[in-house]
Parts: structure tokens; C-alpha cells; sequence
């Protein structure tokens, strides 16, 4: 009996943190691991960037974007599950000097610092976004998006390969 009561819940651990964040009008499918390498390539991640992950996940994006690049990065994730996970990993991967992670909506978070945001949301999570961005990010800050654009900007470079485009505040913003 208490076999069956701990494989219950599990299976309900498992689908609660699966989906979860669809309730909260985030749900959660990550990022390919070669998708978040072309993404930082794209960006031209360098040590003195300040890289922000709006919704962070498991934080795949910051944490190689720090040990790969150097580059200081922050995560912010809604979902609770996913956030106290992608803080174990920032710890146990030594990055917390550079890495951080802010538990929250980043609608209601200042992205003013960033150098380069990355995001894998949906095309209205974008089309929402946009105002935000063009207001708070410095021109010629970069947005990287997998597989969503920005409707109404051009991107600055475009990987079909990979579903991936560029933008920068202050080029796009004028079309």
C-alpha cells in the first residue's frame, strides 16, 4: 500500500510540475541544448554582458551563458518548481557569483540591466512584450527569440536552421 501511495505521488509530482505553469499562462518546454548555443553565438555573448532569460526554465540559457562566455546572467522564472530547480543547479554549478535568478513575472521586473535578453515564449507573450522592451532596454541591446518573432520589428539576423532571430533595440524599433 504505501508503495502504491509514493509511485501516486510521484505521478502526480511529475504532472503537476510538467504542467503546471500552464495555469499560470506559462508553460514550459525547453529549449533545445544547440538551439541555447546558437541563441548566445547569435547575441555575440562577451564576458561583460549582462545576459537576462525571461523564463528562465531550468536555467539552460544563464547558466552556459556564464560558464561558457563569462557573462553574468539572470533568470527569471514564475513558475516555484522550476525556479528552486534552476537555483539548486546555479549552486551546484559553482555560478552564483555571476548567475542569478529572480522568482517573479517578468512583465513586473526592471530589464533595464540587460545587455542581451533571451526568450522562448509565444508569438502574444512577444507581441506583449515589445513596448516594455523598447522602453526599458539601452539601444543597442540585443533580444534573441527561438522560434517567435516580434511582430512589426525586423530582425537583425535570422537562423532559419535553428529558428532563431536577433533583434537589437534602436534598429528595429524604427520599422
Amino acid at each position: 500500500m504505501i508503495i502504491l501511495l509514493v509511485i501516486g505521488l510521484a505521478v502526480v509530482a511529475f504532472v503537476a510540475s510538467k504542467f503546471w505553469t500552464v495555469f499560470i499562462g506559462a508553460g514550459w518546454s525547453p529549449t533545445p541544448l544547440p538551439t541555447v548555443r546558437r541563441m548566445l553565438s547569435l547575441a555575440e555573448v562577451k564576458p561583460e554582458d549582462i545576459v537576462y532569460d525571461l523564463g528562465c526554465g531550468d536555467g539552460r540559457i544563464i547558466i552556459i551563458a556564464t560558464r561558457e562566455y563569462g557573462a553574468r546572467s539572470i533568470g527569471i522564472e514564475a513558475d516555484p518548481f522550476r525556479y528552486l530547480y534552476t537555483w539548486v543547479r546555479i549552486i551546484i554549478s559553482g555560478l552564483s557569483k555571476k548567475t542569478g535568478l529572480i522568482w517573479g513575472n517578468f512583465f513586473r521586473k526592471d530589464l533595464s540591466e540587460a545587455t542581451i535578453v533571451t526568450l522562448f515564449l509565444s508569438q502574444a507573450a512577444n507581441n506583449n512584450l515589445r513596448k516594455k522592451l523598447s522602453q526599458e532596454l539601452k539601444p543597442g541591446t540585443r533580444i534573441v527569440s527561438y522560434y517567435w518573432t516580434f511582430n512589426g520589428w525586423r530582425p537583425k539576423k535570422v537562423d532559419r536552421k535553428f529558428g532563431v532571430y536577433l533583434y537589437e533595440i534602436g534598429s528595429e524599433t524604427d520599422t
